[in-house]
């Protein structure tokens, strides 16, 4: 009978033991996703913010051209164009969707 005492009462401290450490596990769980979704936030934010200002700044420059020039809006719809393209192109780098310009290297081309 003490050795069912005693297992008995070695399994209270091992079930004790165990919901403890899924308590402190679930609390990681949690700290570490909301860490996730405030670091998700914020690039996303990033990106958002990397896209609409090259817009902006390409219509800006295309417009004070066709200003300066009097050729009034191509130019600007052709900057607003290159602003979009460089703007997805940026968001494609800080998505990790194309690879990071290196200075001094050149990628290779197929060919010789």
């Amino acid at each position: 009978m003490a050795d069912d005492d005693d297992i008995d009462a070695r399994r209270k401290r091992l079930e004790a033991t165990l919901q403890a450490h899924e308590a402190e596990e679930k609390a990681a769980q949690e700290a570490a996703s909301r860490s996730n979704s405030a670091h998700g936030l914020a690039s996303a934010f990033r990106m958002s913010t990397e896209f609409v200002s090259a817009v902006v700044v390409g219509g800006a420059i295309g417009y004070g051209l066709d200003w300066w020039l009097g050729t009034l809006p191509w130019l600007m719809i052709a900057f607003v164009l290159l602003g979009f393209a460089a703007g997805v192109l940026n968001v494609l780098r800080a998505a990790g969707l194309i690879q990071q310009p290196q200075a001094g290297k050149r990628p290779h081309s197929g060919g010789a």
